[in-house]
C-alpha cells in the first residue's frame, strides 16, 4: 500500500495566537509551503461525527478570510457533487456562495 503524507506546522506567539503556518506533503514535492489559514474537516468513523481544525495566523485580513470560507463552501459543493451525485445541494451551497459574494462586494462598495 502507498502512504502519503501531509504535515502542518503552527508558529505560535506568547498567547498561543498563530503567527505562521506552514505545510507540506509527500505528493508535492519538498517545498515547504506557507498558508494565512487552514480549515480542516474530518469524519471521524469512530464517533460518525466532524471533526474539525480551524487556525488563521493574526495577519490574515477579514476580507480574505471571507473569501477563504466562499472559495472553501464552493470547493465543497463540487466535492459533494463528485461524492454523492446530489445536485439539489450541490446547487444549493453553489447559490450561496453566489449571496456571500454579494454580500461581501457591497460590504466593499460600502467601504470607499
Amino acid at each position: 500500500m502507498r502512504k502519503s503524507e501531509i504535515r502542518f506546522s503552527i508558529a505560535l506567539d506568547d498567547q498561543k495566537v498563530p503567527e505562521a503556518i506552514s505545510w507540506s506533503a509527500t505528493d508535492a514535492g519538498p517545498d515547504i509551503h506557507f498558508a494565512k489559514a487552514i480549515n480542516i474537516s474530518l469524519w471521524d468513523r469512530d464517533e460518525a461525527g466532524t471533526m474539525k481544525i480551524d487556525l488563521w495566523t493574526k495577519d490574515m485580513p477579514v476580507d480574505e478570510m471571507k473569501h477563504f470560507y466562499v472559495d472553501t463552501i464552493g470547493a465543497m459543493a463540487e466535492s459533494v457533487l463528485t461524492a454523492t451525485n446530489d445536485t439539489v445541494m450541490a446547487t444549493k451551497m453553489r447559490e450561496l456562495c453566489r449571496q456571500l459574494m454579494d454580500h461581501i462586494e457591497e460590504e466593499q462598495r460600502q467601504q470607499k
